[in-house]
């Protein structure tokens, strides 16, 4: 199993951009999960599954993983594409789509 090396989405619910420009290294997660039968909580006999480490570049987290010799995959962000539009083309006459309010 490889460790994954990437950076972390943008939260929906804001438009800051601070937390994805981090890059994260995340172990892959064991599918075995035991029970306990008196309350029902879940609970892991590995404690990488829990572990997430923050870096600041992709070089820096590619250096941490091989010094400690894990096996990684790193995974690049695609860039967003911006649209050319302007406030006033909502108001076009030759818009695409009608308006729906």
């Amino acid at each position: 199993m490889f460790a994954l090396i990437h950076q972390p989405a943008r939260n929906a619910m804001q438009s800051g951009t601070k937390k994805s420009l981090k890059w994260i290294i995340e172990f892959p997660k064991q599918p075995e999960r035991l029970t306990d039968p008196l309350t029902g909580m879940s609970s892991a006999t590995d404690m990488l599954q829990q572990v997430n480490l923050e870096f600041d570049t992709k070089e820096s987290a590619i250096a941490y993983a091989k010094s400690k010799s894990i096996p990684y995959r790193v995974l690049d962000k695609t860039k967003p594409k911006k649209k050319g539009r302007g406030y006033g083309d909502n108001f076009a006459y030759d818009r695409k789509f009608p308006w729906t309010h």
